[in-house]
C-alpha cells in the first residue's frame, strides 16, 4: 500500500516543503558526485549513536563536524535512490498541508525538531551502535503525525499492489497513516535493535511521529483546528432534490390482491 497523492487543498504555496525537497535532492546528487568518498560522508555527516554519546570516536580525517551537529546534517543525506524518492514522495504529499497550517518559519522549526526527536529516539534505543543513520524519514514521520491529528479524514489516494495488479483507491488519512504507524511499532518491537548491522530505523520513525503529534498544538496557527473536517468532495454529501425521489406512494403502487 503506497500513498501517491491527496486531495486536501491548501491556501498558500508550500515554499518550505519545496525547499526541503530541493535541498535533499541536491545533497544526494552531491553524494553521488563524490564516488567512493560518498560512503565516508555518510560516516562523517550521519548520526552515529556511539559517537553521539561518547562511546566511540571517528578518525580525525572523517570527523568533520561535532557529533551533535550530525543530527541536522543526517536529515539531508540518503542511502540510495529508493530511500530518497520514498521520503520525498511522503513529504510532497503531506508536507504542504502541514506547512499551510503553520507559519513557514514555524514549519521549518517543527520539521527540524521532529528530526532531532527521531534521531535521539533511535540513538537511545541503540546507544552503542556504530552504524550511521541518515535520511529525512524521522522528520517526515513528524509531518505524518501532524497531518493525522489535523486532517484525519482527508482523502489519500493509495496504490495497492497485489501480485502484478495495481489498483488505486481513496482512503481516509486516519487509516493510511494509522496503519503506517502501527507497522512501525510492530516492526520496532519484532526486529531486534542491532548494534552491528544496518537496517530501517523504526524507532526513529516512531519518535518522529509521536513528536509530530505532541508538537502540533504548539506550532499550528491558532485559527487552525485539530481534527479538521474534510474538504474533499469525496466526503461531501449533497441533499437530494424532491424531484429526484420516485413516487412510491403505497396506495397507488401496491398490487391488488386476487382476493379483493
Amino acid at each position: 500500500m503506497f500513498p501517491i497523492a491527496d486531495d486536501n487543498p491548501v491556501q498558500r504555496s508550500p515554499i518550505v516543503t519545496w525547499a526541503l525537497i530541493v535541498a535533499s535532492v541536491l545533497v544526494f546528487l552531491w553524494q553521488l558526485s563524490l564516488g567512493r568518498l560518498g560512503d565516508q560522508m555518510i560516516f562523517a555527516l550521519g548520526v552515529i549513536p556511539a559517537s553521539l554519546f561518547g562511546y566511540a570516536q571517528l578518525p580525525a580525517d572523517i570527523a568533520l563536524i561535532p557529533p551533535w551537529a550530525t543530527i541536522f546534517t543526517s536529515m539531508f543525506l540518503h542511502g540510495g535512490w529508493l530511500h530518497l524518492i520514498g521520503n520525498m514522495l511522503y513529504l510532497w504529499i503531506f508536507g504542504n498541508n502541514v506547512e499551510d497550517s503553520m507559519t513557514r518559519p514555524r514549519f521549518l522549526l517543527f520539521y527540524l525538531t521532529c528530526g532531532i526527536a527521531a534521531a535521539l529516539t533511535q540513538s537511545f534505543a541503540s546507544p552503542h551502535s556504530e552504524i550511521p543513520m541518515v535520511g529525512a524519514s524521522g522528520a517526515i514521520a513528524g509531518v505524518l503525525g501532524s497531518y493525522l491529528i489535523m486532517h484525519p479524514r482527508a482523502n489519500v489516494r493509495v496504490a495497492i499492489v497485489i501480485f502484478l495488479f495495481i489498483r488505486i483507491i481513496n482512503m481516509p488519512a486516519m487509516f493510511v497513516l494509522g496503519a503506517w504507524f502501527i507497522f512501525q511499532v510492530l516492526s520496532g518491537v519484532a526486529v531486534p535493535t542491532s548494534e552491528e548491522g544496518g537496517g530501517v530505523a523504526f524507532w526513529a520513525h516512531i519518535g518522529g511521529f509521536v513528536a509530530g503529534i505532541v508538537l502540533t498544538p504548539l506550532f499550528k496557527r491558532r485559527e487552525v483546528p485539530l481534527l479538521e473536517p474534510p474538504h474533499s468532495r469525496s466526503w461531501q454529501v449533497r441533499p437530494m432534490r424532491r424531484s429526484q425521489f420516485p413516487d412510491v406512494g403505497y396506495e397507488r403502487n401496491r398490487r391488488r390482491s386476487p382476493w379483493e
